[in-house]
This record gives C-alpha cells, sequence and structure tokens, in this order.
C-alpha cells in the first residue's frame, strides 16, 4: 500500500540541543492534537467514506500525517541529543527520562500518555469530515504557539512547514466535504440512509 522513502519529508535541524523545548514539542507526536492522532483518525475513518475521492484523500494525509511524526520525532531527538538525567530535570522532565531516557514516548507536553479518547470516528462522513477539518485547525494553532516558543531559526523552519500541511490538509477536506456532500444530494442519500423519496 505504501512506499516508504528514507528520507524525511522536509529535514530537521536545530542550532543546538533545548531539553525544554522538547518537552514543549512532544506534544505534536503524542498529544490530542498531535500527528499520531491525525494518522489514526484519517486512516480509520477512509473506510466509511462513499466516494473513491474522498478514500484516496484520508489515504494521502493519514500517510503524510505518519511522515510528519517521523519529523517530530527527529526533532525531539535532535533537541535532546547528549542530554542526561541533570538536563531532563532541569527542563522539568525528570520522569521522561527516568522512563524512557531519551527514547520517545506518546504523551503530550504534560507527560500525559496518548489515548485513543483523542480521535473520532462516526462513520458518517460529513461529521467525520467536519472532525478532521477541526483537527486540522488545532494542529496549526498548536504549530503556532511552539513556533512562538522558541528561538531557533532551524526550528521555526521545521515547524513552518509542518504549519503550511496543516493549513493545506485543512483545505483539501473542505473540498472533500463538499465534494461529499454533493454526492450525498445526487444519491439521494442523507444520515447514511437511503431516502425513499424523490
Amino acid at each position: 500500500m505504501w512506499i516508504y522513502e528514507k528520507k524525511l519529508e522536509h529535514p530537521i535541524r536545530v542550532t543546538c540541543p533545548d531539553v525544554k523545548f522538547a518537552k514543549l514539542v512532544i506534544t505534536q507526536y503524542g498529544g490530542p492534537d498531535g500527528e499520531l492522532s491525525a494518522s489514526l483518525r484519517y486512516l480509520n475513518q477512509r473506510y466509511s467514506m462513499p466516494t473513491d475521492k474522498a478514500k484516496a484523500l484520508l489515504t494521502d494525509i493519514g500517510t503524510e500525517e505518519l511522515a510528519h511524526m517521523e519529523m517530530i520525532a527527529a526533532l525531539v531527538y535532535k533537541l535532546t541529543q547528549g542530554a542526561d538525567c541533570e538536563d531532563f530535570k532541569e527542563a522539568g522532565w525528570g520522569g521522561q527520562f527516568v522512563q524512557h531516557d531519551c527514547s520517545l514516548f506518546w504523551s503530550d507536553a504534560n507527560g500525559i500518555p496518548w489515548s485513543a479518547k483523542y480521535i473520532a470516528s462516526l462513520g458518517d462522513p460529513i461529521t467525520d469530515l467536519t472532525e478532521d477539518m477541526a483537527a486540522e485547525q488545532k494542529a496549526r494553532t498548536t504549530y503556532e504557539h511552539l513556533i512562538a516558543c522558541t528561538d531557533d531559526p532551524c526550528v521555526k523552519s521545521s515547524l513552518r512547514f509542518l504549519w503550511q500541511r496543516e493549513v493545506v490538509h485543512f483545505q483539501r477536506f473542505g473540498e472533500t466535504l463538499n465534494d461529499v456532500q454533493e454526492w450525498m444530494a445526487k444519491s439521494h442519500v442523507w444520515t447514511g440512509h437511503k431516502c425513499g423519496c424523490e
């Protein structure tokens, strides 16, 4: 189904390690509005989409979100490169070091582990696509907050790339929502059931 190209979608560079900022950016790895939640949401919802175009879009964006998760992982690793227990403790992230060392774990900036409650799939294409648009806006806002929290120009560049992709995904979901609504109107389908009236 997928072809894996062994390079990041966009290069990840940091000026210098910054464990405090790594503690913040981890939320886009395993937080409620992060890349894991997005990829699982879209790759699951594609099965209940009524058109091939909608299924393809959810597959494409869900796959790209996996690539974004990989980018966030690379960013966190570079921000924590060479860090020891004292660096993690100073950043207020000592629990991360004790439980995982420099290994990544799906959690938010407060250390709360990822949960399936972060994603939704109701099987109604209009509801799910609207949920997807909201998810992209929440991710966009989170990236804006992260950009505001760092002075590293290299990190800002990577985060801006991810921010731009959230904007594009929101637009694509909006277009797909319009297409699906039009398809449902033409097919006399609403709320997931065929209408018996003309």
